[in-house]
């Protein structure tokens, strides 16, 4: 359920991304893992990671992304 609220809030912002799939990608569980989260979602958003689904921070991150970047 939150990971599918957290991949509406980024279409909606037309954010891409790309979504790693625990169960079929081995790679991708290795590094969840070795992270030590415990439960998806996690989004990172340059670098930073996002456990679960926080609309405040992930806007903060976004916002500050944009403006790294200097888009505006």
């Amino acid at each position: 359920m939150a990971c599918r609220v957290v991949k509406d809030f980024l279409s909606q912002r037309g954010v891409r991304y790309t979504l790693k799939n625990l169960n079929s990608d081995a790679l991708a569980r290795d590094e969840f893992v070795r992270h030590g989260y415990l439960l998806p979602p996690v989004t990172v958003v340059d670098g930073e990671a996002v456990v679960g689904f926080d609309p405040v921070k992930l806007e903060q991150l976004l916002e500050r992304g944009v403006e790294s970047r200097g888009i505006t």
